[in-house]
């Protein structure tokens, strides 16, 4: 598998979006979150679904600039 710059954009995302969905389970599971219950909750539900979408898209695009 080849690591393209847009892959590699892809693979940021899905390392930034994978610490938030963490972090927001550390938060909502010991102790009163910093940000709130719902903004924390709403951010661990849209980093779950992007850390895959991210993923699958980094590996999508490197299969297609394997040469």
């Amino acid at each position: 598998m080849y690591l393209t710059p847009k892959s590699g954009l892809f693979l940021g995302g899905c390392c930034v979006s994978a610490i938030a969905a963490v972090g927001s389970i550390f938060e909502l599971g010991y102790g009163q979150p910093d940000l709130g219950v719902t903004t924390t909750a709403i951010i661990l539900g849209l980093s779950i679904p992007l850390t895959g979408l991210f993923f699958f898209a980094a590996v999508r695009d490197a299969r297609a600039n394997m040469k």
